[in-house]
């Protein structure tokens, strides 16, 4: 799950709403790292309250998902992360258009944030060996029933 495009990041907005969005991400063993522009609506809320949530899962069925929690640290750095061209090197491009995009995104940032989470929290869900809590709850629930 970890070697997957992208993450839902979730997180309180500025204004206490709930958001949650798509975003690229890498992991380095211990944290999953992503990056954004210096000038994300995200950082304010990620400043005030840091304490996030992120959702990695796949498209077929039997769903696996990968629950996060964690608190998040920015990191402002200077030119383009390492992370930032490795998360979005497994996008299907041809080398020319991978060229392409790398001048493109050098000449667009001076610098980005780096959103550093270091999960306080995990469970993965395959609906095969695990389940989601409520779902086991009724499992249990229907084996009580057969047994009765």
């Amino acid at each position: 799950m970890l070697t997957r495009d992208v993450a839902r990041l979730a997180y309180v907005a500025t204004d206490g709403t709930p958001r949650g969005i798509p975003i690229a991400f890498t992991w380095n063993g211990t944290q999953l790292v992503m990056c954004t522009t210096q000038n994300a609506p995200k950082l304010p809320a990620l400043r005030r309250d840091p304490v996030v949530a992120l959702t990695i899962d796949t498209e077929v069925h039997p769903p696996t998902m990968l629950l996060v929690r964690g608190t998040a640290e920015l990191d402002v750095v200077d030119g383009i992360p390492e992370e930032y061209l490795q998360m979005n090197g497994t996008y299907t491009m041809t080398p020319e258009q991978r060229v392409g995009w790398e001048a493109e995104v050098r000449s667009l940032y001076d610098g980005m944030v780096r959103i550093v989470v270091t999960p306080t929290w995990a469970k993965l869900i395959d609906f095969e060996t695990t389940l989601p809590s409520a779902v086991e709850e009724l499992v249990l629930e229907r084996e009580r029933r057969q047994r009765a």
